[in-house]
């Protein structure tokens, strides 16, 4: 019996679109500027530290962010990176240049499940500050309060088996009772091999009965 869902954002409960040609641009954007001005921020001197080693030496500012946007153009999954994504994007946020964007499908499903009593976590490889401005600021208002939690790149690669593992046991439940919701094959492979129930988003694209794991067009196409 399915205790817990653990989502993907991307593709899943969002559009790619949104995070590709809203968010990666603005935060591409903004990047130099808001480097500039929080440098002596601790979080932000923090996260520029955390880069600076990354790359291998002590870059200078300039060098840094151009650094920066080499990892931004070649979609690195790399975590202080998208930890100042999620800076950014908090400006953007409040300043009412974006909201979230979330398929209806995916919010009438997640509040059920919630109500139903099974509890509700994001894995992505978004920061989480960047997956709870997401769902924070969404289309539908204040989603946060539908999650119990949140799991970024920290705890693993979203291809690596022992990521869901480690999940798990975040969670404190069998793996057999978690599901998993991803677009991405790879990924439910990993949580598969983990012992995850997995179902593969396929928005705009016919269904595989024959696919390695169940398909479902939307959120409304999931049974468990």
């Amino acid at each position: 019996m399915i205790e817990a869902i653990v989502t993907d954002i991307e593709g899943t409960t969002s559009s790619l679109s949104f995070v590709k040609d809203v968010l990666f641009p603005y935060a591409r954007q903004h990047l130099p500027a808001f480097v500039a001005e929080h440098c002596a921020d601790p979080e932000v001197k923090a996260l520029l530290d955390d880069a600076n080693r990354l790359a291998g030496g002590q870059l200078e500012q300039a060098a840094l962010i151009e650094q920066f946007i080499a990892w931004i153009d070649a979609d690195q999954k790399i975590t202080p990176l998208k930890s100042l994504q999620g800076l950014i994007w908090l400006d953007g946020y409040q300043n009412g240049d974006f909201t979230g964007h979330v398929y209806p499908d995916a919010v009438r499903n997640l509040r059920a499940w919630q109500q139903r009593g099974l509890k509700l976590y994001v894995y992505s490889s978004g920061s989480v500050q960047a997956q709870k401005l997401l769902f924070g600021y969404s289309d539908f208002g204040d989603l946060t309060p539908l999650f119990s939690g949140y799991f970024d790149t920290r705890i693993g690669g979203k291809r690596e088996a022992e990521s869901y593992r480690k999940i798990a046991d975040e969670l404190g439940l069998p793996a057999a009772r978690i599901l998993f919701l991803s677009d991405i094959k790879e990924e439910l492979d990993a949580a598969r091999i983990a012992g995850f129930a997995t179902r593969w988003l396929v928005r705009d694209q016919t269904a595989d009965a024959g696919a390695d794991h169940p398909q479902a067009a939307d959120f409304d196409a999931i049974r468990f």
